[in-house]
Formats: structure tokens, sequence, C-alpha cells
């Protein structure tokens, strides 16, 4: 997790237009659900780790009075300051963030796809058990697992206010005997005013095994579990997100 994808930094201001906030309605519905019936009843307060833009934020924070979000990109948490700016933000790095307060329900979207050992997975694992009040849950939702791993192109991009991005992405294998895999992306940037860029940016993600999660949610103290991620964009069976119960 040591890479500095340009993406979350210096062309942060753009990642609403690489993935719009709109677009998460029905993952972060999801979520939520998952978190209500495990619970039994939706959270009353809830840790994201790695919130990135404040996309799944900005749906779920309705239904839950007390919401922090915490990212290790000081420039992503200011953009997610602009539509969660009720919100509390927190800088800080996933596997190391102590808070000294518990939730009942810590979340970790896609950013948990940058760890790429399974010393990562544990230390998330232990931060996230920590920040978990007992009878609480917490939820994880890589991309990939080594299991599910598809090296694959895709494409998207959104329209703004006098500006557009659209961008390429390549996902491709990464070095032998590690879990490592390598996601470039190619943007192009047109900005009124000015003559249109293209930006490549690369991005190591980790596909790290379906039972490194279990096991690592189970050490940490959690009573854990995989289930399949449900959307209509996803095929179904292509994904799973991993849930750790705390016992009370």
């Amino acid at each position: 997790m040591s890479s500095r994808p340009r993406m979350y930094h210096e062309l942060a201001e753009w990642f609403h237009l690489i993935t719009a906030p709109e677009d998460y309605a029905e993952e972060a519905a999801y979520y939520l659900t998952l978190m209500r019936n495990i619970i039994g009843r939706s959270p009353a307060s809830l840790l994201e780790l790695g919130s990135g833009g404040g996309n799944n934020a900005s749906h779920y924070k309705a239904h839950i009075p007390d919401v922090v979000l915490s990212d290790r990109s000081e420039e992503m948490l200011a953009l997610s300051r602009t539509i969660n700016s009720e919100l509390e933000h927190i800088q800080g790095d996933m596997r190391t963030l102590r808070l000294a307060r518990r939730f009942e329900a810590v979340f970790v979207h896609d950013a948990c796809s940058y760890l790429t050992t399974e010393q990562d997975i544990r230390q998330l694992a232990a931060t996230a058990f920590e920040h978990c009040l007992p009878g609480g849950v917490a939820v994880f939702c890589p991309d990939h697992t080594a299991e599910n791993l598809v090296y694959e192109t895709d494409h998207g991009g959104h329209d703004g206010v006098g500006r557009a991005l659209r961008y390429l992405e390549w996902t491709s294998p990464g070095p032998p005997d590690t879990y490592e895999f390598a996601v470039d992306y190619a943007y192009v940037l047109h900005e009124d005013g000015h003559e249109p860029r293209v930006v490549l940016d690369r991005h190591v993600n980790g596909a790290v095994p379906r039972h490194t999660w279990l096991s690592a949610l189970t050490d940490a103290g959690f009573h854990p579990a995989a289930v399949p991620l449900v959307h209509s964009e996803v095929p179904e069976g292509y994904s799973e997100v991993f849930t750790g119960w705390r016992p009370v």
C-alpha cells in the first residue's frame, strides 16, 4: 500500500467525474441492509475507513445519526467535505488508525483493494475490531480475491460543469509470488479554455485469498462470513463481501 495513485492526490478534484456519487445509491443501500440483517436494525454509529470521495456516505448518512469518515488522502477528504460537509472527517491509515472510540458499524469499501499482503489484511481486521462495539458489525468490500480476479479492461467517465473526463482502465498481473496486480488508467481531461490532456496513472492492488480474509477476521475476534455482493451491474456470484460480527 505504498503507491500514491494520482487519482487520489493531484487529480482528486476530478474524482467525482471518474465515479459519480449518484451512481452509489444501490450499492450503499445493499451495505446498509447487510448491516441491518446482522445487528437487527440500522447502526446508530458508523466509521468508514478509506472513505475516499464520500460517495457511499452521501447515501447511507441519511439513515445513521453518527458517521465518521477517514482516509489517508487529505485531498480526497477535502473532496468528500464538498458533499458531506456535516460529517466528521479524519485523516488516517486504515491499518493503524486508533480513535479511542467505538462504533456499531465499521465499513471499508473498495479502498481495502489496495491491501496487498496478509499482514495488511490482519492490520485492517485489528483496526476494525478495535473500533467496533460488542454486538456491532464490520463490512469489507475488496474488488477481488485470489479466487475471482480476472484481467480485463473497462471504461467510463462523466461530464461536469465546464469540464469532462473519460477513462480507460486496464488490469494486468503483478509480480510472481505476490497477491499484487496492476490497474492502469488513462484519463482524457477536457476543460473549457484548455487543450485536452491525457494523464496516465498506475494503481497497485491486491487479490488476497478468501481464506486469508476469513482467518484474519477470526483471529481479530470477529465471527466472520462471506456473502455475495448483490448489485444490478455485478454478475451473480462474481464478487463477495466479508463481514465480521463482534460478539457481545
